[in-house]
């Protein structure tokens, strides 16, 4: 909820300096209202893009780590353990 809180105020923060220019008046005009609609869906398709490759590359990254980190560990499983003596029980 945070990380969306933040994306959303960034989104409103840029797209205010970029289209508000005269703040003599309380409501938009409508160059400023069309403005604010083409900006906020062009971040809106950007942020939908980054995600879904952020989502198609995650499980590739997450099984490259889960691999190095195995390999830095060494062989898994519990030690051989050494055969008995003969004779003895």
């Amino acid at each position: 909820l945070r990380d969306f809180l933040l994306v959303y105020n960034r989104m409103t923060e840029l797209c205010f300096r970029h289209c508000v220019c005269n703040l003599n008046y309380r409501l938009l005009t409508g160059r400023e209202e069309s403005c604010l609609d083409s900006c906020a869906a062009r971040l809106v398709r950007a942020n939908h893009r980054l995600m879904g490759t952020y989502v198609g590359l995650v499980p590739a990254l997450l099984q490259r780590r889960a691999a190095e980190h195995g390999a830095l560990a060494g062989p898994s499983g519990p030690p051989a353990s050494p055969e008995p003596a003969p004779g003895s029980a």
